[in-house]
């Protein structure tokens, strides 16, 4: 039975929530970490490709070995698990929140200082990017068919089309090809892939799998199960161009176009959500603009490396400690928080965190940001009022390739100042 009162309640047992219920925990904190499957993980359970850790702990690991480096800490701690366990209805109130939770035991409501979302993030579908046909089986998300493979050992397709050349496109690309299945291509409606440069030589070039840019499925051809899809090309604003339509006869197609924050627990909550990476507007201590609500990993934006998931999970976990321990008064009792806004500019897709909040003592934050547009060699300038606080030369910048630096202040920054973010070419 869970109990009434927690410093700490962390939703999702994913790398950034395994990692923040830890941190949480080291810190004093009565700890509850959340979980909705059977099983912690979160994703990485079907992951079983290589290539996780290496920024972490120097060494190419999969999925499910990356996330038992964590689970296997638990044993050892504090931290009180309940999985098979929804999150269906959070109350603010004047201590903290009230949580309404379902499980195996029933409706439980629980109470914390402060909440943690770990949720991760979702699979963009067929309807939400405009492809036209009934509702035929065959469809599947590249999450799905990973799961159906990796998890329940059954094969989703023989002959597949891929759409969009996001990671995990490119990574099932591989995977079905290895399981004896015909990937006809990858198809990507933008002129350069969507996924990690490492995952396009890989995943495609080295098994010989298809990429076309410029290219899009407009309809999805079948009525039971799928037997081809429509194929056209694309204009310089990504709208198919009539006229260039092509049938491919397959009987699935997978879907890689784009992941999307889980926010729907901060929507509740009245949490500001920022337009750029559909995840909560947060401060350098990944405290949303509502008190005591925390947010890290692909909640907050999606990244490319689970690392730095991790790396936001621990700072989120430290910080909701904090909170619960102290309430950093002078914020309690000032309701106008005082902060200074990061702006990025018009070649920036987004950066994290949105503001720094000033009650708080800066001496760094870390920053993660992405280009708008694939760049060459590139300056990163970071000014206040007008004058440079910090500067760096990047070789070459894509969207899918997160950035990331720590900016050291030594400076005084006053309530309603900026700090600005600009990319400018260098010759």
């Amino acid at each position: 039975m869970l109990a009434a009162f927690y410093d700490v309640i962390v939703i999702g047992a994913g790398p950034a929530g395994l990692a923040a219920a830890l941190s949480a925990d080291e810190r004093g904190a009565r700890t509850l970490l959340v979980e909705r499957e059977a099983h912690l993980g979160g994703i990485l359970k079907q992951c079983i490709h290589d290539g996780f850790g290496l920024v972490r702990f120097g060494e190419k690991l999969t999925g499910p070995e990356y996330a038992h480096k964590f689970i296997s800490m638990l044993p050892n701690r504090n931290i009180e698990i309940s999985e098979l366990t929804f999150v269906t209805r959070i109350d603010k109130q004047p201590f903290g929140f009230n949580l309404t939770l379902i499980n195996m035991d029933g409706v439980i409501v629980t109470s914390c200082k402060s909440i943690i979302l770990a949720c991760g993030c979702r699979e963009r579908t067929s309807r939400q990017i405009g492809v036209h046909g009934r509702h035929a089986s065959g469809v599947f998300t590249a999450g799905t068919a990973q799961y159906y493979t990796n998890i329940l050992g059954k094969l989703p397709t023989k002959r597949c089309v891929i759409l969009g050349s996001g990671d995990i496109g490119l990574i099932m690309a591989r995977r079905l090809k290895l399981e004896g299945a015909e990937v006809l291509g990858v198809y990507e409606a933008k002129p350069v892939p969507s996924g990690l440069t490492r995952n396009v030589a890989q995943c495609l070039e080295d098994f010989d799998i298809p990429l076309f840019t410029n290219k899009t499925v407009t309809r999805v051809l079948g009525e039971g199960r799928i037997y081809a899809v429509e194929i056209s090309s694309v204009d310089e604003n990504m709208q198919p161009i009539q006229g260039t339509e092509e049938i491919v006869e397959c009987d699935a197609l997978i879907l890689s176009v784009g992941l999307i924050p889980e926010n729907e627990l901060a929507e509740c909550l009245g949490v500001p959500i920022d337009e750029r990476t559909r995840g909560p507007i947060t401060d350098q201590d990944y405290m949303t603009m509502l008190d005591g609500v925390f947010c890290c990993g692909n909640a907050l934006h999606v990244s490319d490396l689970v690392d730095y998931v991790s790396e936001s999970g621990e700072a989120a976990g430290r910080a909701a400690a904090r909170w619960a321990a102290t309430g950093w008064v002078s914020v309690r009792r000032n309701e106008n928080r005082l902060y200074a806004d990061v702006k990025p500019d018009d070649n920036l897709l987004y950066i994290v965190p949105q503001k720094l909040n000033l009650e708080r003592t800066i001496s760094s934050a870390t920053v993660y940001f992405r280009s708008k547009n694939e760049m060459g060699k590139t300056m990163l300038n970071v000014t206040q009022n007008g004058r440079e606080i910090f500067n760096k030369v990047y070789t070459h910048l894509r969207p899918p390739e997160m950035e990331r630096i720590v900016l050291d202040f030594d400076i005084n920054i006053e309530n309603g100042n900026s700090i600005d973010f600009s990319l400018s070419r260098v010759a």
